[in-house]
């Protein structure tokens, strides 16, 4: 068990590194094109990564709720 715990910390640390490498790509798209498409494109899928993990852990701590209300 706390090996899993230590695995999963460490790669918790290694994701931030990940996301700031692509932010410099991602801007230099969006400031080239003149339109605005891109960039709209690109703030609906930043919001909807966003949200996605906040859905699944709120319905994982209503099912643990659920569980021990039982």
């Amino acid at each position: 068990m706390r090996t899993r715990i230590l695995i999963l910390l460490l790669i918790l640390m290694m994701l931030p590194q990940a996301g700031e490498a692509q932010c410099a790509m991602c801007r230099a798209v969006v400031e080239s094109e003149v339109g605005g498409d891109t960039a709209e494109g690109i703030n609906n899928g930043i919001v909807y990564l966003m949200a996605i993990p906040y859905i699944l852990v709120g319905g994982l701590f209503y099912f643990v709720y659920k569980k021990l209300r039982n």
